[in-house]
């Protein structure tokens, strides 16, 4: 009777299982770089420093949608690219500051501000820390209040333990 070829590695895997779990991470290797060289191609051109300083100010009060916690200058994601391509196209199209918010605000909603307006639908943005704080405090002095209302009564030393 023959030996059979041992197929197996030390550990219990196959050669085949091995080299197939090699390609795959050197293809997820491969995959990464590509994507992570995979930015801004063209850089904005400026047709002056006015305008220039208008973007920049302008993209520091812009949130990026994919960020959450980035500004649209400070980000780089892929649709932060896109977007300041089109505050600057919106900007070279003779629209204010307020026109371009309000575009914007319309695509993507209120988050894509870093200072929302004011208003009924922005309320609890605003007050609802405040109102947290407020409602903490209240709680607060309700407890103690119970706690000193309790009273400790006297001690009785005729009774013996």
């Amino acid at each position: 009777m023959s030996t059979p070829l041992r197929t197996r590695m030390r550990g219990g895997w196959s050669a085949r299982a091995v080299s197939l779990v090699g390609l795959l991470l050197a293809g997820l290797l491969l995959a990464g770089t590509v994507l992570a060289q995979a930015s801004d191609p063209t850089p904005l051109v400026f047709r002056d420093d006015a305008e220039e300083a208008r973007f920049h100010q302008l993209t520091t009060e812009l949130r990026c949608v994919m960020c959450q916690n980035q500004s649209l200058a400070d980000s780089n994601a892929q649709i932060a690219h896109d977007l300041r391509r089109e505050v600057l196209d919106l900007m070279r199209q003779g629209k204010n500051n307020a026109q371009i918010k309000q575009f914007l605000v319309e695509r993507y909603g209120e988050f894509v501000l870093y200072k929302p307006d004011v208003a009924p639908g922005t309320w609890l943005l605003w007050f609802g820390p405040a109102a947290l704080v407020l409602i903490g405090g209240v709680v607060v002095v309700l407890i103690v209040r119970r706690r000193s209302a309790r009273e400790v009564p006297p001690a009785n030393d005729e009774q013996e333990w």
